[in-house]
């Protein structure tokens, strides 16, 4: 039998249902979808269309945030909207509010982007982790790419908290493992931003780019992706991809080198969102 040729949503697909299991989590099957359960602390996985599967119910779904309230963990469920068209709908009926998100691939022909001063990779006893955790908690309360209010003063106070400690915890131990890479962008030794990518074999997704909203329009959200991406290249990764927040987000990844080919959908309960 030939093989199925990749392409890079095949590959993306794939990356989704590989990665959190590379991560430790458990998968527990719901027929036409999968739940995966995160083991120990870090951000909480989705629910996904099986690898393979055809359609999907509201009641399938239902079961599913069923499980997800029972274990006390968002009702969030991600898939491409390419690959599984089926299971917006049955999403909605059940009652989950669905947004979309452009998806991007690295293009394996655009040129390294430019390297940005102050950016630079670190590790799990960075005395800038603290920093680099606590940014995307101010960045994504505040979405877009508009200069915002939030700055150093509201940076400090992000580390306090105890969502910032526990973040903090799990990616030291998942850059110590090797199964995260971690950039930021520093001026006059403050964290202005930061993002990771997370490679499972020869794929890997950026992910958590974030500015202090105070920061913005200055290219250190683009700097840090070429940051990422010169890395996750020099470690062997063939497919780099995100999810960009909306289509002014897009255009700043387009000039790092990607394009859309596909759209990400994310559902969540109305009241979520």
């Amino acid at each position: 039998m030939t093989p199925t040729p990749q392409t890079p949503l095949t590959r993306v697909e794939a990356y989704y249902d590989t990665a959190p299991r590379a991560g430790g989590a458990r998968a527990e099957d719901f027929g036409p979808l999968t739940l995966f359960v995160r083991e120990g602390p870090g951000w909480p996985y989705y629910a996904r269309p099986a690898l393979g599967s055809r359609g999907a119910t509201a009641a399938d779904v239902a079961r599913v945030r069923e499980r997800q309230r029972a274990l006390g963990v968002p009702q969030a469920f991600e898939w491409v909207a390419e690959t599984s068209p089926w299971l917006r709908a049955a999403a909605e009926e059940a009652g989950l509010r669905v947004h979309a998100h452009p998806l991007m691939v690295l293009e394996q022909s655009a040129p390294p982007g430019p390297p940005h001063p102050g950016v630079r990779l670190i590790g799990p006893d960075d005395a800038l982790l603290p920093a680099a955790v606590a940014v995307p908690l101010l960045a994504f309360a505040d979405p877009g790419t508009a200069v915002g209010t939030a700055g150093p003063a509201e940076l400090a106070a992000a580390m306090e908290l105890p969502l910032a400690a526990a973040r903090r915890e799990s990616v030291s131990a998942d850059l110590a493992s090797g199964r995260t890479a971690l950039a930021v962008a520093v001026h006059d030794g403050a964290v202005l931003a930061s993002g990771q990518y997370i490679p499972v074999g020869d794929t890997a997704e950026v992910v958590g780019v974030a500015t202090l909203p105070a920061a913005r329009r200055r290219g250190l959200a683009l700097g840090v992706t070429a940051a990422l991406v010169a890395d996750a290249v020099a470690r062997g990764v063939r497919t780099v991809f995100l999810s960009a927040g909306d289509e002014a987000v897009a255009r700043v990844y387009a000039r790092a080198g990607f394009r859309t080919v596909a759209t990400a959908l994310i559902a969540e309960p109305a009241d979520e969102g």
